[in-house]
């Protein structure tokens, strides 16, 4: 076939073709004078017994010989060949009644010679072939599937009319697959690149093809992208020769685009939103519907947003916009550009009308240049981010070379993407507000900045396990103790997370507490102990039919020790803690003292034990968490051969061998909380310490007084001679009035403050109290609290000692001067 032919033209041979059927030849008289081979086996007569005889003797039923052939049969009108035939009843050769369908064609009006023919076929089978060609007509007129053959060239020879309908025009005889539309695109995966090489395959392999994905723009409707699904198979003869291949396409342009849409969406669903950052979120925002569904994608929230505020309820934003996706942003960074891009809207701007509607809003920006110089249209679609009935911020879609309207479908799929990132967002803010609330709470129990102490220099790290929260039950400590002295604590809660951190600050607060009251390491170990078990027998919950104590501070262990400046000695007792490692000044060795190990707090069976080492001038202390060094990854001695070769470096500055502490233990995440201190002693020099042995006499109030004058002059502190007279005879009159019998020492101590101490052998406390008019005594401890800056009472193994301190420049006003 060379050209193309539709339902409407095409000549379908059937049963009454004249190369088929049974035939008679008619005169104008309808006598036969000419009768086929195919009537005398239809109807048994032969030729010689019918011609010559009016054909209207061989008819019966109701038939009338008085009327003609012609009359009775009918003539079959020009143009209709696919009529329905008449069916009449002739009478067989041999009686029988034979069904027939019958066809009249005229061969000559002129009235001489052979005038008619008359074509005769079985009725029965001329129903079933009429039969099969309305449905044939059907497939070809009103199938809305497209069915295209191509011959082995594959160049169009007939198409039905759906095609026609599609395409809008029936100028496409001769053509090959891929000219049919224009732009064509295979989209479905594993086949070749061209429909010319996929129906090449079909012929060669013999293998069909179904529900092919094609996408191009028919002529019918050029300015819009169709999608149609193909199928094709190999047409053959009954010999086995190619004829060419069959197309049924079908246009599924809807089901296509709204696959693409649920395919977008469950991908948002997996891909937006899978961390609690902002800035993160818009970027995976764009990554899914960038060039998917749009050609760009800008993301602006409230700058209160970002900061984990709580927005305000309503469609009208309070705040300025921060932009934090949008064009020219380096995806590859994963981040946005830094510092805060504000955005400030135009009143009229699509994107402060759909705040303050809180409604999405479409804009056309008529023509854009493209790159090439050509104008090219620009839609625009501003989607309102909205969580809960408050507005987070704005997203803005926007198309490039775009001319059609937003269909119900695009806008649908918009409003839901942007409510997807609303949510992911909102939980971003609220994690962030969390955050800086744990934070703050984390900032407030640790050390905000350690003291500048004349006794150690310190510096400290910290690593929380819980990266998402910044918060861990880890904790360090240094405290001011009286005589220049300073506390080290450092602890190690159960468990990670904000509660493990208010278990630590209530922890940290009751060491500091003890601590204050200048109590040997092993009886603050074990009254914090107490203080555990306590609030362990307080509460607890049933688990498995078993009650257990729900506080965390159970099983927490703690190292605590004191450190003395001015004898070098360092006293330290642990509670199921890790030792310190000691590092030798002038050796640069390390050790891990012998210390008893005790329980862990709050789980009680052994006592507490304090262990005294001399420290010489230099020396490095380290006090960790076990997190430093233990962990399921990492071998125990390796760590600890790695802490000593750090640490060997003993002369390098405290902040540095931290950090290297850190990243030679540690080099990547951390699974349990971490914390490092590192001190290096010093000693009070000789000159800044003054000690005087007292004999319990009378007199010796005096002596005291005059050898604090005079040292009080040697050190420059001139102005602090009244007060420090003042002091040291309350204080020595006092030892001398209530302690037992024995030495009396009296010490000053020259540091950041000036220090008087007086010890004996007495354990009754002394108590501060208002003495009457009329009372002689009682106002001696009350001049001391008023006349210095703290002043208190610590006991040892051998007594006790009241001291006092001053600050070295006196402020008179805070003395009343």
């Amino acid at each position: 076939m060379s050209a193309v032919n539709t339902a409407g033209d095409a000549d379908f041979r059937g049963p009454l073709d004249v190369s088929r059927a049974a035939t008679a030849v008619l005169d104008a008289d309808d006598v036969v004078v000419g009768w086929s081979p195919a009537a005398q086996r239809l109807l048994g007569y032969p030729a010689q017994e019918v011609i010559g005889r009016p054909m209207s003797t061989f008819l019966v039923d109701g038939t009338d010989a008085s009327r003609t052939a012609a009359d009775q049969l009918g003539t079959e009108p020009p143009g209709a060949p696919h009529a329905r035939r008449p069916v009449l009843r002739m009478r067989h050769r041999d009686g029988r009644i034979v069904r027939v369908a019958t066809a009249m064609l005229t061969l000559s009006p002129s009235g001489t010679g052979p005038a008619r023919l008359l074509a005769v076929a079985d009725a029965e089978e001329t129903e079933q072939w009429e039969a099969l060609q309305a449905m044939l007509r059907g497939l070809a007129t009103q199938s809305p599937v497209g069915l295209v053959i191509y011959d082995t060239d594959l160049r169009v020879v007939w198409a039905n009319v759906a095609l026609y309908r599609e395409m809008g025009t029936l100028e496409y005889a001769g053509l090959g697959p891929d000219e049919m539309v224009a732009h064509g695109e295979i989209l479905s995966d594993r086949y070749p690149p061209t429909l010319e090489e996929t129906m090449r395959q079909v012929m060669a392999t013999g293998e069909p093809v179904i529900e092919l994905h094609y996408r191009g723009r028919p002529p019918v409707d050029p300015e819009r992208d169709h999608v149609w699904s193909c199928s094709y198979y190999w047409l053959r003869d009954a010999s086995g020769a190619s004829l060419g291949v069959c197309e049924e396409t079908m246009d599924v342009t809807d089901r296509y685009l709204a696959q693409q849409r649920l395919d977008l969406l469950v991908r948002a669903g997996g891909q937006v939103g899978t961390t609690l950052n902002m800035a993160r979120t818009a970027r995976e925002l764009s990554a899914v519907t960038v060039p998917q569904f749009a050609d760009e994608v800008t993301v602006d929230l409230l700058e209160a947003v970002l900061e984990g505020g709580e927005p305000a309820r309503g469609t009208e934003p309070a705040g300025d916009m921060i932009r934090v996706w949008g064009p020219g942003y380096d995806a590859s960074t994963r981040q946005p550009p830094a510092g805060r891009q504000r955005i400030d809207y135009a009143p009229d701007s699509p994107q402060a009308r759909s705040l303050s509607s809180g409604r999405s809003v479409q804009e056309r920006l008529g023509h854009t240049e493209a790159a090439d110089g050509q104008p090219m249209p620009r839609a625009r679609l501003v989607v309102p981010l909205r969580a809960e009935g408050a507005t987070l911020g704005v997203v803005t879609f926007e198309w490039d070379g775009r001319r059609d309207p937003f269909d119900a479908g695009e806008l649908a799929v918009a409003d839901e993407l942007v409510a997807r990132t609303a949510v992911s967002i909102d939980n971003a803010r609220r994690y962030t507000r969390e955050r800086t609330a744990a934070l703050m709470l984390q900032h407030s129990l640790l050390p905000q900045s350690l003291p500048q102490l004349t006794a150690v220099e310190l510096a400290h790290r910290y690593l929380p396990a819980d990266n998402k929260a910044g918060v861990g039950g880890d904790w360090f400590d240094v405290i001011a103790l009286s005589g220049t002295r300073v506390g080290l604590v450092v602890g190690d809660v159960v468990g990670h997370g904000l509660r493990a951190a208010a278990t630590m600050g209530r922890l940290r607060t009751s060491v500091r507490a003890f601590a204050r009251l200048d109590l040997a390491p092993d009886e603050l170990l074990a009254r914090l102990d107490d203080l555990v078990t306590q609030a362990a027998n307080e509460g607890a919950i049933r688990v498995d039919g078993q009650e257990m104590p729900y506080d965390e501070a159970l099983g927490v262990t703690c190292l605590y020790a004191v450190y003395d400046p001015v004898s070098g000695l360092c006293r330290m007792a642990r509670a199921g803690h890790p030792p310190p490692a000691v590092v030798d000044p002038a050796t640069g060795s390390v050790t891990f003292p012998d210390l008893p190990a005790g329980p862990p707090l709050g789980l009680g069976g052994l006592p507490f034990e304090t262990t005294e080492l001399k420290l010489p001038e230099g020396s490095i202390l380290a006090l960790f968490t076990d997190g430093l060094v233990q962990s399921r990854e990492r071998d125990l001695d390796d760590q600890l051969d790695a802490l000593c070769s750090v640490l060997t470096e003993h002369r390098q500055p405290l902040d540095e061998l931290c950090d290297r502490t850190i990243t030679t233990l540690l080099p990547g995440s951390v699974d349990d909380d971490v914390a490092l201190l590192l001190l290096r002693t010093h000693m009070l020099d000789r000159h800044q310490v003054a000690v005087w042995d007292l004999t319990p006499d009378p007199e010796t109030v005096g002596f005291a007084r005059a050898v604090a004058t005079k040292k009080i002059g040697e050190w420059g502190l001139e102005e602090l001679s009244f007060t420090t007279e003042l002091v040291v005879s309350e204080l020595v009159t006092n030892a001398m009035r209530h302690a037992a019998a024995g030495p009396i020492q009296l010490r000053l101590i020259r540091d950041q403050s000036l220090i008087c101490e007086v010890s004996d052998t007495g354990h009754t406390s002394p108590h501060l109290r208002h003495a009457g008019s009329d009372d002689e005594g009682g106002r001696g401890l009350f001049l001391v609290a008023q006349m210095t800056q703290q002043w208190g009472t610590r006991y040892t193994s051998t007594g006790k000692t009241i001291w006092a301190e001053q600050p070295l420049v006196l402020d008179e006003e805070a003395f009343g001067f």
